[in-house]
């Protein structure tokens, strides 16, 4: 029996979730599917540039695992763009990630949070120190 997949991270999580070439009814298209974890990966690793590590961590899967799912992810894109085929985003195994990102200081025991749209703080603002955690809210 196949070990059960954990919950991917998922940051960002648009409303939008088809696209399809301009110009072709819908009836007439085949689609591919994309899922919202794959769409996270791409997300991740094209848009924001990160290394397969950082974005893995982001996630909350190794690094082998974000490269599979980045993987399949362009190679579905792929297939749409160079077919002409709909892309359709939906389901997968994630959760989406808590909007505040708290973190914890080992050092100095400091606690904060730190806006949605950065990155990972560079130390923590009490200490300076550079080991901490982050702290989830979602269990």
């Amino acid at each position: 029996m196949a070990r059960p997949q954990k919950d991917r991270i998922v940051a960002f999580n648009p409303n939008v979730s088809y696209f399809k070439p301009r110009g072709i009814p819908l009836l007439e298209l085949d689609e591919v599917g994309l899922t919202v974890d794959e769409r996270e990966a791409i997300r991740l690793a094209d848009l924001q540039g990160l290394s397969h590590e950082e974005a893995g961590r982001q996630m909350g899967v190794s690094r082998a695992t974000f490269g599979r799912i980045v993987q399949r992810a362009r190679y579905a894109v792929a297939d749409a763009l160079i077919n002409g085929k709909a892309i359709n985003v939906e389901g997968g195994n994630y959760r989406l990630a808590d909007p505040d990102k708290r973190f914890a200081c080992r050092g100095c025991g400091h606690n904060w949070v730190a806006p949605p749209e950065k990155g990972r703080p560079e130390g923590c603002p009490e200490c300076d120190g550079d080991s901490f955690k982050r702290i989830s809210t979602q269990d």
